[in-house]
């Protein structure tokens, strides 16, 4: 059975956790700008990393703006180092099985 977690898998929920990953928090423009995708798909697996337990996304007035803030929770930075340790560890098999096909 695979280590990795499906909450985490889907291309854009593993990039914005990896966005996440370093940082306390990041505006939710900027993450849809370094995803390149619209609001309503940034927002949609914002939302199912939040109902998984592993985003908190919260609603802050900043220079008189109302700004949407995401950040990983623990359970997320935790799901998310397990995820990435998982990929690792199938990218080693893989290297593993072309040195010797190769």
């Amino acid at each position: 059975m695979s280590g990795l977690d499906p909450a985490i898998h889907a291309v854009a929920r593993l990039e914005l956790c990896g966005l996440l990953a370093p940082v306390d928090d990041a505006e939710f423009s900027f993450l849809r700008e370094r995803l390149n995708v619209s609001d309503s798909v940034l927002s949609k697996h914002a939302k199912a990393l939040e109902q998984a337990g592993y985003v908190r996304i919260d609603k802050v007035t900043r220079n008189a703006r109302q700004r949407t803030l995401l950040s990983l929770t623990q359970a997320g930075r935790r799901a998310f180092r397990a995820h990435v340790a998982e990929l690792r560890r199938l990218a080693s098999i893989a290297d593993a099985s072309l040195e010797v096909d190769g």
